[in-house]
């Protein structure tokens, strides 16, 4: 079967994109295309498999929706799929809201698809001979929708979660969502009118695959550097509002009647942690001297990457392990406070409402979620994560790798500064630390 890829942008904005992509260079090197044109068919064939971790045969799969007209079939799977048979077949696609044309041409044979995967309102006429013969408007309403959601960050995940209740509520649709194991039963908790499949398949109408990427690449409407988190889910799914996150209700009573503070000294990236020397010692101290338990609630209590080795604070005590994220929810929920990072576990704690000090300088402000206890130091150099001119993902330090000023950014945030966060969040939350009840 002969494929056909276009693009709802402009093919030029990828071809600026390209440069920054590993995959692409690696095709280019395989590459039996001659001309741009051809490369740019080679490369969204090739890509978007390896990107998607897709099996080789998902453009060829099936196309189970009739149009009436021999031959001419068309879902939503997997971006828009179009089989057009042998004929004088003329193709328009455009933006039903915008009237923007997408592609029109003539084409005999083979199958039309869209590069772009996010939400887009399709309207889809075929011509046979000049004659209008058949025209679709892309409409949810009371049809199967399945999501795949394979987000790995916990970050990323959780921001995402709202969408799926306010998609669903929006287009009045059978909503199905396959995602990993480890996230089902907190999304069970959260969101329990989300129906969880383990299996997903084309016979939908339409099903997605969301990613979030620090890129332009035809996966995403925009470079998510340039938005935050929060709005990231909306942008994929067509929702330019924020909808509200759901209510966490607690399973499991506290672990203890004791007051205690959890903190995560980790992340995935460990240039992504605080590296004040001998800061998270400083500030478990200082908590204990109120009185305070503090819980140390890491997947691991040491790890290794970004040729850093981040340890648990001695002082703290080891709930490292690898429990489930209901259990982290519900020792978050009864903690007067959380103290980590701008990574996953900071999600979880605002998700069931703990309130948060993030101990973050690689980002904006406007990056994550807003907590008022926020810390970072903007008078060093800071924010890289969304800086467009460079690939954060990828750079250990972008500016200033291999140089004293490594890591500046995590590094020159005081204890001080983060004692000046929790005193704030103490009286603002109107805590009572158990020492200033002896």
């Amino acid at each position: 079967m002969k494929l056909h890829f276009f693009t709802v942008r402009n093919i030029e904005d990828y071809h600026n994109s390209y440069r920054y992509s590993k995959e692409a260079h690696e095709i280019f090197q395989k590459r039996t295309a001659r001309t741009v044109k051809e490369f740019d068919q080679e490369f969204f064939s090739h890509f978007i498999l390896k990107f998607f971790c897709l099996p080789k045969d998902v453009f060829e799969s099936p196309i189970y929706r009739e149009t009436g007209i021999d031959g001419l079939r068309l879902d939503f799977n997997f971006g828009l799929r179009l089989d057009i048979p042998e004929g004088n077949f003329r193709v328009k696609i455009s933006d039903f809201d915008s009237g923007q044309i997408f592609f029109d041409k003539y084409i005999s044979g083979g199958r039309l698809l869209s590069a772009e995967q996010y939400f887009v309102r399709w309207h889809v006429e075929v011509f046979l001979d000049n004659k209008k013969i058949f025209t679709h408007t892309f409409n949810l309403e009371g049809q199967h929708v399945i999501i795949g959601l394979k987000i790995d960050a916990l970050g990323d995940m959780i921001a995402f979660l709202p969408y799926l209740r306010e998609f669903q509520k929006i287009h009045r649709c059978k909503l199905s969502v396959c995602t990993n194991d480890n996230f089902r039963e907190l999304i069970a908790q959260l969101y329990p009118e989300i129906n969880l499949i383990d299996v997903m398949n084309f016979e939908a109408y339409v099903t997605y695959y969301p990613l979030m990427i620090l890129s332009v690449l035809p996966f995403t409407p925009i470079d998510y550097r340039n938005v935050s988190m929060l709005r990231a889910g909306g942008v994929l799914l067509g929702i330019d509002y924020l909808p509200p996150k759901a209510e966490f209700k607690p399973t499991e009573p506290p672990i203890t009647n004791e007051p205690y503070v959890c903190i995560g000294v980790q992340s995935a990236m460990s240039r992504k942690c605080w590296h004040y020397p001998g800061g998270w010692d400083i500030v478990v101290n200082y908590l204990k001297s109120l009185g305070y338990r503090v819980f140390c609630i890491d997947k691991n209590a040491k790890e290794e990457n970004d040729d850093l080795t981040i340890c648990k604070p001695e002082g703290a005590e080891d709930f490292t392990g690898n429990h489930s994220l209901l259990e982290r929810a519900n020792m978050l929920y009864h903690a007067d406070f959380f103290i980590g990072l701008g990574s996953g576990l900071s999600w979880l704690a605002d998700a069931v409402n703990c309130p948060v000090v993030m101990i973050c300088g690689f980002s904006q402000d406007w990056c994550e979620f807003y907590t008022p206890y926020r810390v970072a130091n903007r008078k060093v150099c800071n924010g890289c994560f969304n800086d467009i001119r460079t690939i954060y993902a990828i750079k250990f330090c972008p500016y200033h790798e291999n140089t004293p000023r490594a890591l500046e950014c995590q590094k020159a945030i005081s204890p001080r500064m983060v004692i000046n966060a929790i005193e704030r969040l103490i009286i603002d939350k109107n805590l009572t630390p158990p020492a200033l009840n002896a």
